[in-house]
């Protein structure tokens, strides 16, 4: 079977952030997935802040600076993502979603994507389900079921540890299965069909 390349994108700001911690704990999951599953896969991690000024850029000026262009070409080509962003006034930081706006509209389309998040509070989970999944979903990814947040108190040794390591595992599992799902015939990578919106009134009007 062919090696799968999953990238992972950390948008923390700090070093080290808990959003990276969560990335790396994510892709430890990923990594014993896919070795269970007999797929060899090849893991590789980008901290956006060392991209900020590469974004930036790239939004006033409208072309990437070689270093980010390769990156960019990464995530496009790789056969998963794993995306982590911190979580700020309730929602993906700046950062996160300037990469996002930098990026072809369709290199994510059918990609299948496992979406974390951290925060200072456990409230701010609610920022996945609310913001950061719509994002991927106007990009037409294919996101995982499981997302995964990470609030202070699930670092450590405890049952909070615990229960962090227990859903990044679930949510692996369903990034796995989704990798390996084959597009059907005539439709789109993740075999989703796209439709612009007045096909999509067209249809709901049959």
């Amino acid at each position: 079977m062919s090696e799968h390349t999953i990238v992972v994108l950390s948008a923390g700001l700090g070093v080290p952030s808990s959003s990276r911690l969560l990335a790396d704990q994510l892709a430890r999951s990923a990594a014993a997935g896919f070795q269970t599953a007999g797929i060899p896969v090849q893991l590789k991690t980008f901290e956006l802040r060392e991209y900020a000024v590469d974004i930036a850029n790239n939004m006033v000026a409208g072309y990437a600076a070689p270093r980010l262009q390769e990156m960019i070409d990464t995530v496009a080509a790789a056969d998963a993502l794993i995306a982590v962003t911190p979580v700020f006034s309730a929602s993906y930081s700046g950062l996160f979603k300037s990469f996002f706006d930098v990026i072809d509209k369709d290199a994510l389309a059918g990609k299948p994507v496992l979406l974390g998040a951290t925060g200072g509070s456990a409230r701010h989970s609610l920022a996945l389900e609310f913001a950061i999944r719509p994002l991927f979903s106007y990009l037409r990814a294919r996101t995982v079921p499981t997302s995964v947040f990470a609030a202070p108190e699930d670092w450590g040794a405890g049952d909070g540890g615990t229960n962090l390591v227990r859903r990044s595992d679930r949510a692996a599992a369903e990034l796995v299965a989704l990798a390996g799902q084959v597009p059907d015939a005539g439709q789109g990578r993740g075999g989703i069909e796209s439709l612009s919106f007045e096909e999509i009134l067209a249809r709901v009007g049959h």
